[in-house]
């Protein structure tokens, strides 16, 4: 055997024969980029991913970033739990200072269960809610209104 024959015992021949032959006049297509390679999946991305992040990043700051806090003192009128697909709770306090004069009244989200069943507890009596107010959430799914409710003080004798 000669030096050029490989370990396995074949022939150099063998292998040679076995490869196709190259024509030099023809043209090799060079390996496409890749963006070309990948078209769809960053098409996908483009389209749904992307828009996707966005919208939770959005919902994120805007839930995690109080604008203004605060505490609003009344009687309850009405507490409800709303929604299609995303129930939460839905109320208006009446806040009114002098009697006889015109109610005004405070609308207000419950995120919380636990909340909303202590603000039900408390019906008919003066309550204070305490409150956070959130600027610029996307959508009504996390609440109809900005203010949530985050706390809840009987004041008053039942």
């Amino acid at each position: 055997m000669t030096d050029e024959s490989p370990i396995d015992g074949t022939a150099p021949e063998a292998d040679a024969a076995s490869e196709e032959p190259v024509d030099p006049a023809e043209p090799v297509e060079p390996r496409r980029g890749y963006l070309r390679r990948h078209w769809g999946k960053l098409t996908f991305a483009g389209i749904i991913l992307i828009p996707v992040f966005v919208f939770t990043l959005w919902a994120w700051i805007a839930l995690s970033v109080t604008y203004s806090s605060g505490e609003r003192v009344g009687w309850v009128q009405k507490l409800s739990r709303k929604g299609w697909l995303c129930k939460t709770w839905e109320g208006e306090l009446q806040m009114s200072n002098i009697p006889g004069s015109a109610p005004i009244l405070f609308t207000f989200s419950v995120r919380n269960d636990s909340i909303a069943h202590a603000i039900e507890a408390a019906e008919g009596r003066r309550v204070a809610l305490r409150y956070e107010q959130h600027v610029g959430v996307p959508t009504r799914c996390f609440g109809e209104t900005e203010y949530f409710v985050v706390g809840v003080r009987v004041l008053g004798p039942p």
